[in-house]
C-alpha cells in the first residue's frame, strides 16, 4: 500500500480504473434475483422477531395499520429510488449520496444524505454484531444447558465477529451474493418457526387459555413512550433503503434495457418475501401470547428446544449476510476517500487494512452499545425513517422539477 503524493488530479482514465475497483462499481453484472436475494436480506432483520412485542405496545388497530401502511409506503419510496438511479439519461446514480447531490446540490445533498446513511449503516452493523453473538450464545445454552460454566456473551460476539474479518475481504456486491442468498433463506426459515411454533402453543393450550391484550404501561407517559418505541420497532424493520442504489449498480443496464426493470422485478419478489415473514410473526405471535410477549419471541416460545436452538442459529447466518450487505457501502465510501482523496493506490493490501480496521472498530464500539442494544435500535428508527419514507420523496420530487425546468 503506497500513498500517492503528487498533487495532479487524476486523469479520467485513472478515475474509472478507480471505478472499476471500488466495491459498489467494480462488477455490473448481476441478475434481476440477485437483488431479489440482497434486498431480503438487507430489509429482514432481526427485528422480525420483536414485531409481535411491538404489537403489544401498539394494539390491534394501531398495530395493524402501522405494519400494513408501512410495507405499502416502504415499497413505494422503494420504487421511486429505482425510478431515480437513470433519472439523467445516461448518467446512473450508483450510490445514495449521488442521487442527493443531484437532487440538492453538490454539498447540501452531501450532507443531507452521509450521515443518516452512515448512522444506520454502521449501527446497523453494531446491532448486528451484539445480535449475532446473543443468537449464538442461545444456541449454546439450548443445547448445553448443564454447562457449569456460563460462557460470557462477549466471548460468542467475538466468535461471530471473527468471521467478518474474512468476509470482509469479498470485493463487491456480486461476490457476496451466496452470502446473501443463505441470509435470505435463514431469514423466512426462522420467521416460518416463528410464527409456526406460536400456533402450534396455542394449539396446545386449549380453549380455556385466556390471552390479554391490554396495554402493559398503566400512565399514560408510559403508553405513549411504549406506543413510540414501538412504532420504532416497526419502522426499524423497513431499513433497506439504505443500500437499494448501491445494490441496483450492479444490474448491467442500456438504453434498451434500463436496469430499473430487473432492479423492480427483484424489489417486488422481496417484499412478497417480507411480508410472509413480517406479517404471520406480528399478527400470529400477538394473537397467542397477547401482551405476555418478550421483546424476541423466541424467548416467549422456549420449547421444543432443538426448534428454538436451530431459529437461533438461522439468526445468526442471516445477520452474517445482512451485516455484509450494510458493510458493503461503508466499505466504498472509506475506499473511495482512501482513494480519491487521500492518493493511496487501490489494491489489495489496501483493501485489507481498511476493512479490518472497520471491523475491529465495529467490534470495539459494540463493546459500549450491547448493555443499551434495545435503546441503541429504538434510536435507529429515526434515521430510518428519513432514507425509507421521507428522503425517496424529497428526491424524487426535486428530480421531477429538475426535469421539468429543463
Amino acid at each position: 500500500m503506497a500513498m500517492n503524493t503528487s498533487k495532479a488530479a487524476p486523469s479520467d482514465k485513472d478515475l474509472q480504473n478507480i471505478d472499476d475497483w471500488l466495491p459498489i462499481t467494480s462488477s455490473r453484472n448481476a441478475k434481476w434475483w440477485y437483488s431479489a436475494f440482497h434486498n431480503v436480506t438487507a430489509m429482514v432483520g432481526a427485528g422480525v422477531l420483536s414485531l409481535p412485542y411491538a404489537m403489544s405496545e401498539l394494539g390491534w388497530g394501531p398495530g395493524v395499520a402501522a405494519m400494513i401502511l408501512s410495507w405499502a409506503i416502504t415499497l413505494y419510496t422503494l420504487w421511486q429510488m429505482v425510478e431515480m438511479h437513470e433519472c439523467v439519461p445516461g448518467k446512473r446514480f450508483d450510490r445514495y449520496h449521488e442521487l442527493g447531490q443531484h437532487a440538492f446540490g453538490q454539498k447540501l445533498g452531501l450532507w443531507i444524505v452521509v450521515p443518516q446513511q452512515l448512522v444506520v449503516e454502521v449501527g446497523v452493523c453494531i446491532v448486528y454484531m451484539v445480535t449475532g453473538g446473543k443468537s449464538l450464545k442461545k444456541v449454546h445454552d439450548l443445547l448445553r444447558p448443564e454447562h457449569s460454566h456460563p460462557i460470557r456473551t462477549s466471548y460468542f460476539i467475538c466468535i461471530f465477529g471473527s468471521a467478518h474479518f474474512l468476509l470482509s475481504q469479498l470485493p463487491n456486491f456480486n461476490s457476496i451474493t451466496g452470502v446473501s442468498l443463505a441470509a435470505a433463506v435463514m431469514s423466512l426459515s426462522y420467521s416460518t418457526i416463528a410464527w409456526a411454533a406460536s400456533l402450534h402453543k396455542a394449539g396446545k393450550a386449549g380453549p380455556g387459555h385466556v390471552v390479554d391484550y391490554s396495554m402493559t404501561a398503566s400512565t399514560t407517559p408510559g403508553r405513549t413512550f411504549n406506543f413510540l418505541s414501538a412504532l420504532g420497532d416497526v419502522a426499524f424493520a423497513y431499513a433497506g433503503h439504505n443500500v437499494v442504489l448501491e445494490i441496483q449498480a450492479t444490474i448491467p443496464s442500456t438504453p434498451e434495457k434500463p436496469s430499473k426493470k430487473p432492479m423492480w422485478r427483484g424489489v417486488v419478489l422481496a417484499y412478497l418475501v417480507v411480508a410472509i415473514c413480517y406479517l404471520p410473526v406480528a399478527f400470529l405471535g400477538y394473537y397467542v401470547f397477547g401482551n405476555a410477549v418478550d421483546d424476541n419471541i423466541l424467548i416467549t416460545l422456549e420449547k421444543p428446544r432443538w426448534l428454538i436452538a436451530a431459529a437461533n442459529m438461522f439468526v445468526v447466518i442471516h445477520v452474517i449476510g445482512s451485516y455484509q450487505i450494510y458493510a458493503m457501502p461503508v466499505f466504498d465510501m472509506l475506499e473511495t476517500f482512501l482513494v480519491k482523496k487521500l492518493r493511496f493506490k487501490p489494491g489489495w493490501p489496501l483493501r485489507l487494512i481498511a476493512r479490518s480496521l472497520y471491523v475491529g472498530t465495529i467490534h470495539h464500539a459494540r463493546r459500549h452499545r450491547h448493555p443499551l442494544l434495545r435503546w441503541a435500535t429504538r434510536v435507529l428508527w429515526w434515521f430510518c425513517i428519513c432514507p425509507n419514507n421521507l428522503l425517496p420523496s424529497l428526491h424524487y420530487v426535486a428530480c421531477n422539477q429538475e426535469a421539468v425546468e429543463v
